[in-house]
């Protein structure tokens, strides 16, 4: 089996894209690094996916989804935590 399948590409194409909220949420502010965190969700979520084809491991499944389910709940209460300060 070949290493380097088009899921692998794919998951590594969108590396990159993750790496731009991951600066942001370490360098920004406050609002930066909330909307920093929903994007960067936005993009695990579907490298989560392809990474089940790319390994053949239904686990990252359920993990994708747990993310998606959880990210927006938890942004909202970190807004409210922040409150104060955004």
């Amino acid at each position: 089996m070949n290493p380097m399948t088009c899921w692998m590409v794919a998951v590594l194409a969108l590396l990159p894209a993750l790496a731009i909220p991951v600066l942001a949420a370490c360098r920004g502010g406050t609002r930066t690094r909330l909307v920093a965190v929903q994007l960067a969700n936005a993009v695990a979520t579907p490298t989560l996916v392809l990474m089940t084809f790319a390994f053949d491991q239904s686990s990252f499944v359920e993990l994708a989804l747990s993310l998606a389910l959880l990210s927006l709940p938890g942004t909202l209460i970190m807004a409210l935590f922040l409150e104060r300060w955004v």
